[in-house]
């Protein structure tokens, strides 16, 4: 095999959540008596984090940059509305159940930024927390992607090495984390941010469907 261990992004690789996490982050903004914000420009806030999130919509709204008191008051309200809509609308990519399947002899981790409790919920919620060995979310340790930290630790705990890994994802961020763990990477081309993105951040494959990285992983 080319490949021994397959560490995979969640939003915009396995999952389109963007209408839950819009949702959200607009309830969030009425329930502070604030402007909401079109889908398009939230889209664009998505992927560094959720307090990195929270801070852009604030910023988007007014003319000062947000308070420490605003970040935190907003962080609150974020996490009960999706605590309550993470699954209205959020929906597996077409393919991945079926290509996780086939790849079930590999051990996978999920390494996302969004927080480990709604990772973990997440996962569960659209079936697919069974097939993966370690899930690290953007608070389960001191650094967030694009650092590397959080998949040298998969690697790790899969106890394989970075090298033998695969990184999956739809973003920069995850192409340079990847590149900053030594792994070779996969960009979807049908996530959140494109081919164009992708293309630019160097990622060593670019899907177009989930079912094209089996090719890729048995080499």
């Amino acid at each position: 095999m080319k490949y021994r261990c397959l560490l995979f992004d969640l939003d915009g690789t396995l999952v389109d959540s963007r209408a839950d996490i819009t949702d959200s982050l607009n309830f969030t903004l009425a329930e502070m008596s604030r402007t909401t914000l079109p889908a398009e420009t939230v889209h664009g806030f998505i992927g560094e984090g959720v307090r990195l999130l929270i801070e852009r919509a604030l910023r988007a709204t007014q003319a000062t940059g947000p308070s420490t008191n605003e970040v935190e008051s907003a962080w609150q309200i974020y996490q009960r509305q999706y605590r309550a809509h993470m699954l209205d609308q959020t929906r597996l990519y077409p393919g991945v159940a079926e290509t996780l399947e086939a790849l079930q002899a590999w051990p996978k981790a999920v390494v996302t930024n969004k927080p480990y409790e709604f990772t973990a919920d997440l996962l569960e919620g659209v079936g697919l927390l069974k097939h993966f060995a370690v899930v690290l979310g953007g608070n389960s340790l001191p650094e967030r992607k694009p650092s590397p930290l959080m998949l040298l630790e998969a690697a790790r705990l899969c106890e394989v090495a970075p090298t033998e890994c695969l990184m999956i994802g739809d973003s920069w961020v995850d192409i340079e984390a990847g590149r900053n763990a030594g792994m070779p990477t996969v960009g979807y081309v049908g996530g959140f941010r494109g081919r164009a993105e992708l293309e630019a951040a160097g990622a060593n494959y670019l899907i177009e469907r989930f079912d094209e990285l089996y090719g890729i992983v048995k080499g």
